[in-house]
């Protein structure tokens, strides 16, 4: 009351620029202190409103030019002539927020159309109605542009400025009339309804309304009492008004139904009822917080203040209740649609990018590339872009991802259905899609990159850089493209390639140390000791020769023995021993639900030939049929063909290899075979219950029968070896011989043959121990990790152009040059044949000062290499059946928020760190406390080196 009576007082004369600024500012306190749902805000434009600010502030002095955020008074900008004195503005001249241009009668009731893509602080400011009527009594011009006060949601005392109400179309059934209105979304669906029968002239009575989202009734809108926010009623989406039979000649008539396509084409019928585009802005714009636009340095925003003190500020302006958009701008949610919070989690991520959000939130469509064939001709960049401005328009109404998901499945159908998918696998489609459809380069050149050749690093990077970005420019490569460096060496000539290749993310091993537990099964194949296990340990990122090296040791192997090692999985082939593994394949090519037998045969000789003894019992086929077919694990020995091999030294081996598994008290053989009359005496005087693994005794109690062998030839003709004769067989030292054991059910009771099956698992999943648990992992371990030197995985295998064969080379990563925005993936899903498991290893991963200095490989930039987390991506419970969330901090609020699809609520940084994270979003802290970020343009980058 008091400063409006002061304001009719001074009405009659006129006032100098430092009363105007007083007055406007106790106004505008009184004002936003009591601020109530229901009250108006005025826009006004932003070029006008600095104009006054200008002028107002002139006759405040500086201090030493230069003044801090919290000073009392700000000088203004000099006007073009450099007399350092700012005029008085002419009129107020909204006309550049509306779409006809021409200004209107200020004092017009009706709500005025205005653009849509108007941003607060950068195109207007919002002024509480009292100030706009004491600035239009000094000033004059309009047209006035009136928004309504609403409560925003989060509690009775919290309001905000719905400056885009909701725009729906009308669509009448059967006859197919349609208009377009305003509408906002805190009316009651009894309002729309009303209002609808009010434009077409239709009796309450005979007319329900649909949400028609999409041309499909997804709802029955009966509920008169409820709001349009509640019943999710989105920004430009139809309105189905169904008439039920004719009342009157105004009524409509006809019984046809609503076709999904759509209705006919009608001059559509504007009717607005209340202003214009969707959700909350801003209220209030009188302090520098409030007047500041996201993306506009803290200068800007002080130069626009009235000149009262940071205090003033905090105690009258903060306490008002009024939402602004620096405060709770970007905290709208996403509908889950069916699963698809792993896709709601990565967008969020996304979306709260500060260089994506200024991107797709400005004109990007000139950057399309509509005709790149690795793109989406645009339609994604479009669906994204799209999603994003209703994620950051103001309001907090959770948003329906359903054109965004249709585009994905259009063009990503693995992301198609309702099922759940991996967030990471998602985030990089949606990256590598967003590049190719954002490409600035419309005809990528022909590049043929030279090879190292011994020049310095620095030089072969900014090559390999500039090549890469001549045909990959984009927001995309901007912001999150990295580079490291590749060193391959070859390990039989030791060739050295160098190459440096662009990353979008990096994937990090969890790993708490360098070393791995793997359990074999070993087979001493000279009679001497049961099948055994033996659990070792050896390097995580090693080669098979580091595991026949433990194991030779762990078995006490003689020096006249050498291991044969092969995957169990292989035994039934018939050349499983073409299977054996090289000693340079990578470990990391075994899983942990693979079975390993491990042969203890004599070393290789030119004169020894290796026997694969294959099992075979009878299974039934068919109701009158019986086939013979492999199982258990195969036996291996050797045997010395310097001299002709015959059928009964192959009898006798077998027997040998075969004699720990046989049954106590077997002295002779009651088989029918007649073939089998002949006997074998047993060296060894142990049962399968008594045999000692390391060494063997003798016993003559043992008798062996004469067994059913097969021998297969190169040809693979069967030779029958059960008589054991004298025969010669022509064998070759060059590949095995393949025996073939054909187990009768009287056989099987004198031997024990579990032995030969259910060999164990590399390693064996159990439950995770509570210290397994908690016991934390760091990030930088992780990265040390993925830095390390390992051997390629056999599917990757390089050419090495001096051997001119396919290697295992051994690989080495170091990190070159790091992005703007650094995304790091926590491998924490491991998949093998038959499992999938999740590592709950708990990563403490830095939020602040993530310093990445030492690990860069390039020391010549200056450039900060600490890095601050803002953003990631959670994922609870197990493979195929966990739920997706995002923590991500909004850095003008610099507070935390829990994005779980709809629903948001702020957190503490504390409880930012969980077990659950998995893909982590890290930002360059900048130099600088503007805030503004990168560049992201590659004009402002250097195509062709290095920037320092």
């Amino acid at each position: 009351m008091e400063a409006a009576a002061k304001a009719t007082a001074l009405t009659d004369k006129e006032l100098s620029p430092e009363e105007e600024r007083v007055l406007i500012r106790d106004i505008a306190l009184t004002a936003e202190a009591n601020t109530k749902e229901g009250d108006f805000f005025f826009l006004i434009t932003q070029k006008w409103w600095q104009n006054w600010i200008d002028y107002v502030n002139q006759d405040q002095q500086p201090n030493n030019n230069n003044n801090s955020e919290g000073s009392s008074s700000l000088a203004g900008n000099s006007d073009s002539n450099g007399s350092g004195i700012s005029k008085r503005p002419s009129g107020i001249d909204n006309s550049d927020l509306i779409p006809d241009g021409p200004a209107e009668d200020a004092n017009s009731e009706d709500s005025v159309e205005i653009h849509d893509t108007l941003l607060e602080g950068r195109d207007y400011v919002l002024l509480p109605q009292q100030v706009w009527n004491q600035l239009y009594s000094w000033y004059g011009g309009g047209p006035a542009l009136s928004r309504k006060v609403i409560n925003s949601g989060l509690s009775q005392t919290e309001f905000a400025v719905e400056v885009y109400p909701l725009r729906l179309q009308l669509l009448v059934t059967p006859k197919g009339d349609r208009s377009t209105i305003r509408i906002s979304k805190k009316e009651t669906i009894g309002e729309l309804h009303r209002r609808a029968c009010e434009i077409f002239h239709l009796n309450l009575e005979q007319v329900c309304i649909w949400d028609y989202y999409g041309h499909r009734k997804h709802a029955l809108m009966n509920d008169m009492d409820k709001t349009l926010d509640d019943a999710n009623i989105q920004m430009d989406q139809d309105i189905l008004v169904e008439v039920l039979n004719n009342v009157n000649d105004s009524a409509l008539s006809g019984g046809t139904s609503c076709p999904d396509n759509g209705f006919p084409d009608k001059e559509a019928t504007s009717a607005l009822l209340e202003p214009s585009k969707s959700g909350l802005s801003i209220a209030g714009g009188l302090s520098a917080n409030k007047i500041a636009s996201r993306g506009y340095s803290a200068e800007q925003s002080q130069n626009q203040t009235l000149g009262y003190s940071s205090k003033e500020s905090d105690n009258n302006l903060g306490n008002s209740g009024v939402i602004t958009r620096g405060t709770f701008g970007g905290l709208t949610g996403l509908l889950n649609l069916g699963n698809t919070c792993f896709m709601n989690s990565a967008i969020q991520c996304l979306v709260h990018t500060p260089e994506f959000a200024r991107y797709f939130r400005e004109d990007y469509h000139q950057e399309i590339n509509w005709q790149n064939p690795l793109g989406m001709v645009g339609e994604l960049a479009l669906a994204f872009g799209e999603l994003l401005r209703k994620l950051w328009a103001p309001g907090r109404t959770p948003v329906a991802p359903r054109p965004f998901k249709a585009k994905l499945a259009r063009f990503a159908p693995q992301f198609s259905g309702y099922n759940q998918h991996d967030s990471q696998e998602l985030l990089a489609f949606l990256l590598d899609g967003l590049h190719e459809d954002l490409n600035r380069v419309k005809h990528k050149p022909y590049i043929n990159s030279r090879d190292a050749d011994g020049r310095p690093d620095e030089e072969v990077a900014d090559e390999y850089w500039a090549n890469h970005i001549a045909r990959n420019d984009s927001i995309i490569v901007d912001v999150c493209q990295g580079q490291y460096k590749s060193t391959l060496v070859c390990p039989v000539c030791n060739k050295v390639s160098v190459t440096f290749d662009p990353f979008m993310y990096l994937s990090l091993p969890l790993q708490f140390t360098t070393t791995r537990s793997m359990t074999i099964t070993i087979f001493a194949c000279d009679g001497s000791a049961l099948p055994s296990t033996c659990t070792v340990t050896v390097p995580k990122q090693g080669r098979c020769r580091d595991l026949i090296q433990a194991v030779s040791s762990a078995c006490s192997l003689k020096q006249t023995e050498e291991i044969k090692l092969v995957e169990a999985c292989a035994v039934k082939h018939f050349d499983f021993l073409s299977w054996i593994y090289d000693s340079f394949i990578s470990l990391s090519s075994i899983k942990d639900d693979d079975h390993l037998a491990a042969y203890k045969v004599q070393k290789s000789a030119k004169s020894n030939v290796l026997i694969q003894l294959i099992h075979r019992r009878q299974e039934q086929e068919t109701s009158d049929a019986q086939r013979w077919k492999p199982f258990g694990t195969p036996l291996v020995s050797s045997l010395s063909c310097d001299g002709a091999i015959r059928s009964g030294d192959i009898q006798t081996i077998v027997q040998t290899m075969l004699i720990p598994l046989l049954k106590e008290g077997i002295e002779h053989s009651d088989d029918s075979d007649p073939n089998t009359s002949g006997m074998a005496t047993d060296p060894s005087d142990h049962g399968s219950g008594e045999v000692d693994n390391n060494c063997a005794s003798t016993s003559t109690n043992k008798v062996l029968p004469k067994l059913p062998l097969q021998l297969i030839d190169e040809g693979k003709t069967c030779i029958d070896l059960s008589a054991g004769d004298e025969k010669a067989i022509d064998v070759s030292a060059a590949s095995p011989i393949v025996v073939y054991l054909d187990w009768s059910s009287k056989l099987l009771e004198k031997y024990n043959i579990n032995y030969l099956e259910n060999l164990p698992e590399v390693f064996k999943y159990g439950p995770i121990t509570k210290k397994a648990r908690t016991e934390p992992l760091s990030l930088y371990s992780c990265l040390e990790a993925f830095l390390r030197e390992e051997p390629l995985v056999p599917e990757d295998m390089w050419y090495c152009p001096q051997c001119k064969e396919q290697r295992q080379a051994s690989k080495k990563l170091d990190l070159w040059r790091l992005p703007e925005v650094l995304v790091i993936h926590l491998k924490r899903f491991s998949y093998s044949r038959s499992m999938k498991h999740k590592v709950e290893t708990f990563v403490n991963f830095p939020i602040h000062d993530f310093d990445l200095t030492n690990y860069v490989a390039d020391k010549r930039s200056s450039r900060s290499q600490l890095y601050e987390l803002y953003a990631l991506t959670n994922h609870y419970g197990g493979m195929g059946s966990g739920h997706y969330t995002a923590h991500i901090k909004l850095l003008d609020e610099n507070r935390w928020y829990n994005f779980d699809d709809s629903h948001i609520s702020p957190i503490n940084e504390e409880d930012v760190k969980s077990a659950a994270a998995y893909v982590l979003f890290y930002r360059r802290a900048m130099s600088d406390t503007s805030g503004s970020g990168v560049a992201v343009s590659r004009r402002a980058r250097d195509k062709t080196s290095y920037k320092h």
